[in-house]
């Protein structure tokens, strides 16, 4: 029998945060009870069948596009190529793709779009399922980078919350600019001067930069008194990272691993140290320094990796 794969897409009108697209295939056989649209299940359901579906499905594919992706082009191209991801991250290929809504431009894999898909065809409920968890997973882990904004309540939908929010914060990282409410909120790098803000504007964009490449963040700005600040805890393949994040607005001398001397070196492992014994952590421990150079574009990252510590 062919193998047909459903895809879907979460994230379309939301004014900050990535789109996200699911493509599924299901097995002849499957066990989905209450199994449909997304948007009208509840948090508890949609996570429970988001198990379901990973524990029964033949395959499943995620394509995610970044804000700052979606500005370089503009939502409908960002969606197609989430769903093209999502497709070709697919093991087995499938024959045939239904798209909830219009079809794709490409035929590469042959598609066909489906009105209202998500409430009457199963696969495509199930990827709508998949995306819309996935992106609310993100939306709480923003929601830890940038605590100002509600992420985990709105899930940056234009809320009257969040204009609020906005108005009185400014836009952060994960703004889509090229949407018309964010475009007056974003803050200039004079502005963050101004407010003194360069620093955790850096932070918060380091934290975003290991969250798009697989690390969850476990907690930022992590007080450990009387040795200082950890800037972000992070983990990833069952390892905790410590990071030091070094932020420039202006091109400095040197490198950040010349810039943390052994006295401040010191303090950042008393205060893991510190964090560690509190929350017993037994899993290995790491410090990374993050060089974040914030230009009035796009921002410049060096990672310095792995100096590997004793718990």
């Amino acid at each position: 029998m062919a193998l047909i794969a459903g895809v879907d897409e979460a994230g379309r009108g939301p004014l900050a945060g990535p789109v996200v697209a699911a493509a599924v295939i299901l097995p002849n056989y499957y066990d989905l009870k209450g199994l449909d649209d997304s948007k009208k299940l509840t948090p508890k359901k949609r996570s429970q069948l988001f198990v379901e579906i990973q524990h029964q499905a033949t395959a499943i594919g995620v394509g995610v596009v970044a804000a700052a992706e979606i500005d370089k082009t503009n939502i409908l191209q960002a969606t197609h190529q989430a769903m093209k991801m999502a497709l070709g991250r697919l093991k087995p290929r499938p024959d045939q793709a239904v798209i909830d809504g219009h079809a794709l431009p490409t035929q590469i894999i042959p598609n066909k779009g489906v009105i209202k898909g998500d409430k009457t065809i199963d696969v495509i409920k199930a990827a709508s399922i998949i995306a819309k968890v996935t992106r609310d997973n993100m939306m709480e882990q923003y929601d830890i980078i940038f605590p100002a904004y509600g992420f985990r309540k709105h899930k940056g939908y234009g809320t009257r919350e969040h204009m609020d929010k906005l108005r009185l914060n400014k836009a952060c990282v994960i703004h889509r600019k090229s949407f018309k409410p964010v475009a007056s909120a974003m803050p200039t790098l004079s502005w963050l001067r101004k407010e003194d803000g360069i620093g955790q504007w850096g932070e918060q964009t380091a934290a975003v930069y290991l969250v798009e490449r697989g690390y969850e963040i476990v907690a930022m700005n992590v007080h450990c008194d009387p040795y200082g600040v950890i800037d972000i805890i992070a983990e990833k393949d069952g390892i905790v990272t410590f990071v030091e994040v070094k932020t420039y607005s202006k091109k400095q001398l040197g490198t950040p691993a010349q810039n943390i001397d052994q006295n401040k070196l010191k303090k950042l492992e008393a205060a893991i140290h510190k964090y560690v014994v509190d929350m017993q952590v037994k899993k290995d421990i790491f410090l990374d320094v993050i060089y974040v150079y914030l230009k009035p574009s796009v921002p410049m990252f060096e990672h310095f990796k792995g100096i590997r510590l004793e718990a």
